[in-house]
This record gives structure tokens, sequence and C-alpha cells, in this order.
């Protein structure tokens, strides 16, 4: 049995300079100061992590948007956190798209996180996809990634990651592999300015390569879509933000999931329990649905 913990999208927030409030930094430092600080909370964050470090998690996945602004100290903070969950050979790590925010800031997360964002194998920080073995199972992270204008969120993996990726997926074959990235492979038309700009070429890629398991954030939901693989559906796995105060406009309060995988060859067994932090403060299992093998409860309901 291989117990794997996901959480996403802390937005960890800092107060910027006045000097790095040009563009799209001073942007998100209105919405912040308007509408997302009554949202993200440091103390659901710190509920929410100490909920999760209660589990007997093998390892944990953590899915971008560490950050709010990319400004240096939210790296540092977030970094801090990280050493909080766990070495970086128990934790894996990708950046989203608040942690490319802006230009300047692309090397920042290779820079304050390259220990938790390197493979196995790999003695670069942040090249990407990475792979990291954990006996049968195999993480897979990608990075969609990329600094874009104001009002605007999307993502691209690009050709070089899906070339990889493919190898990846071809050379691992036989072992649970998941893939990890932040943002969602399907693109709902509502979310059209924070989509996955080349989500149909990824689907692609693992319609014809396959995975056991897709991870990923961004939309801070719970939610499970069902994507076609080579030998059967593949389940992407959404979570919510790790440090929302509670509900609102579609997302979940804060929350985290827990997956059991265990199994062989043709034979993989994998169930996911959500938690999630309630009006009362209290972190409870919310949901736990089969998602592995698919075609029961996981691929047209769920229990509670």
């Amino acid at each position: 049995m291989f117990v794997l913990a996901h959480v996403s999208d802390l937005h960890l927030c800092g107060t910027p300079r006045l000097a790095e409030l040009a563009g799209k930094r001073g942007l998100g430092f209105l919405n912040w100061q308007r509408r997302r600080k009554r949202i993200h909370r440091p103390a659901v964050l710190d509920a929410i992590t100490r909920h999760l470090k209660t589990v007997a998690a093998d390892h944990v996945a953590v899915t971008g948007d560490l950050v709010n602004l990319s400004l240096p100290s939210e790296f540092s903070r977030a970094r801090a956190w990280l050493e909080t969950l766990g070495p970086p050979s128990s934790v894996t790590v990708i950046p989203g798209n608040h942690d490319i925010y802006v230009s300047e800031a692309r090397p920042w997360p290779a820079q304050f996180w390259g220990d938790y964002m390197r493979g196995d194998a790999d003695a670069a920080r942040g090249a990407f996809p990475f792979l990291r073995r954990r006996g049968a199972v195999v993480l897979i992270a990608l990075n969609s990634a990329l600094p874009t204008g104001p009002f605007m969120a999307t993502g691209r993996l690009g050709e070089g990651q899906f070339a990889r990726l493919a190898q990846v997926l071809d050379d691992t074959r036989g072992q649970f592999r998941i893939v990890l990235i932040h943002h969602p492979p399907t693109n709902p038309l509502r979310r059209h300015m924070r989509r996955l700009t080349d989500a149909a070429e990824f689907r692609r890629v693992l319609a014809a390569k396959g995975a056991e398991l897709l991870l990923h954030g961004h939309d801070h939901c719970r939610r499970v879509v069902w994507l076609e693989g080579p030998h059967g559906p593949i389940p992407a796995v959404g979570v919510p933000s790790a440090s929302a105060v509670a509900a609102h406009g579609g997302e979940n309060a804060a929350g985290y999931n827990i997956f059991r995988i265990d199994g062989e060859v043709g034979a993989w067994r994998c169930e996911m329990i959500s938690r999630e932090r309630g009006f009362d403060g209290i972190v409870r299992e919310v949901e736990r649905r089969t998602l592995l093998p698919a075609g029961g409860l996981g691929a047209g309901g769920a229990r509670k």
C-alpha cells in the first residue's frame, strides 16, 4: 500500500514594495486587498497542514500556486512551509501560474524549491518533466506555468514537454503512473482566460500512452473528470485550495485528498479520500470513492 497526499493552491501573499507594484503585480495586489485576502487565510492553511501531518502519507504532491504575487518574501514563506511537510525526498512540488506571475520570477521556483522539484536521477533543478520512483508508483511532474498578461491565468506545456512525457510514459509502462500538472486537462468555456491552451494535445498524449492517475490544482475544486486512455479511462482529480476559508463561487472550502494505492499491473486499486475544513474549523472526511478499478464507484458515483 502506497499512500499519497495531494495539496495545492496555498496563495501565500506578502506585502510588496511600491516598486514591485507595476503591471500585473499591482492589479493582483488590488484584487488581493479587495477580495482574495478574505478567502485565503493563513490560519486555515495552518489547520489543513496540521491535519495533513496526522496522516501516515508516504509522499505529498503539491501542485502549484504556493505563492500569490511571485514576491521573494512569498517564496521564502513557501519554502518554510514545505520544510514542515517533510524533506525533498518525501514531497514533490510543481509550479502554478501564480508562482511565475511575472517574467522576472521564472527562475525563482527552482531557486527556492529546487530540491523539491528534481527527479531522482537529475542534477538539474526545475527541469520538466521530471520523474520520481517510489516503489511501484511513479510521479511524473509537468510545468504548465508561464507569465501571462493582466487578467489572464492560462498555462501551456509545449511540444518539448509533450515529447518527453510520451517517452517517460512509455518507459514506465507497467508501473502506477501519476501525472502532476497545475492546470486541469479540460477547459470549461467559462474559464477561458484560465485554461491550459494546449489541453487537447495533452489529452492526445495521455490517450495514446496512458497513465493511472492525474492530479491538478488551479480550479480550487474537488472534482474528478475521466479522460480517454488506451486501456480504459484515466481519473483526473482536482483539489481545493489549501487556504480557502469557505466555499465560494463554485469553489470548495480548504481541503486535501489522500490516495491509497495498491495492486499490480492490470489490477491496480486506488481509493480517494477527500477531507475538508468545515465552518466550525474542524477538518473532516467528506467523500470516499474508488477510482481504480474504473467502472465501479469511481466511474459513476461516490460513497460518502
